[in-house]
């Protein structure tokens, strides 16, 4: 356990302020001095301590923004919540499955606001998943110049290349074009719904997985 004595406010609000901008942070306590001090923290970094010093990340959690309310999104969501993902589903149309899936959000504005609002730092994933272009385009306009560490679309090999096509044609570069997973998930022949969002996962985890690898941290064990 340790105890700290508050000497004052400011830097806990300004760790408050950095947290509801999505930034995350590594605070750190060295235990000779009692010394804090607040330091950029990568999506990988995690809870550490040693006999000199206690560091801590705060920001967000890691997000799955999932674009479309349909049957495939509820088991995706169930997966990503074993996982301890905070599952947020975004689909602004009527007469979509409404019923509520236990620890998952429901927000009906457009894909694109969605994005902005909250996927836009380095612990988000964004999969997009109503088959239609005009909501599944409009969120990964967004998705792909954003800091998300995944970003997905559901679909045929023919569809994928169109929507690269038509998303080229609005602007979005080469080199951001390369970061959408599509299609999406891993190729392990999955055809009903819960092997698809097996797979979803699967290849979510892998990229998630792999940042850390690169950058010479370990993996956290499942």
């Amino acid at each position: 356990m340790l105890v700290e004595q508050a000497e004052g406010a400011g830097s806990l609000r300004r760790l408050l302020e950095q947290m509801q901008a999505n930034e995350l942070l590594l605070r750190r306590v060295c235990l000779a001095t009692g010394e804090v001090s607040l330091h950029p923290a990568s999506p990988t970094d995690e809870f550490h301590y040693t006999d000199d010093v206690v560091q801590k990340v705060f920001g967000p959690r890691w997000l799955l923004l999932l674009i479309g309310a349909g049957h495939l999104s509820r088991y995706v969501s169930q997966l990503a919540r074993m996982l301890d993902y905070r599952v947020v589903i975004c689909d602004p149309r009527d007469g979509y499955d409404d019923n509520a899936i236990d620890g998952v959000e429901r927000v009906r504005i457009m894909p694109d606001e969605a994005v902005l609002a909250m996927a836009n730092h380095p612990r988000c994933a964004v999969v997009a998943l109503t088959h239609d272009p005009r909501l599944d385009d409009m969120a990964l306009l967004e998705a792909l110049e954003s800091d998300a560490f995944y970003v997905g679309a559901i679909g045929s090999q023919r569809n994928s290349d169109q929507r690269c096509k038509r998303l080229a044609a609005l602007g979005v570069g080469p080199q951001s074009l390369a970061r959408l997973h599509a299609p999406v998930g891993l190729p392990i022949g999955s055809h009903s719904p819960p092997e698809i969002a097996v797979s979803i996962l699967a290849e979510i985890t892998a990229v998630r997985n792999r940042v850390a690898q690169l950058r010479g941290d370990t993996v956290p064990a499942p």
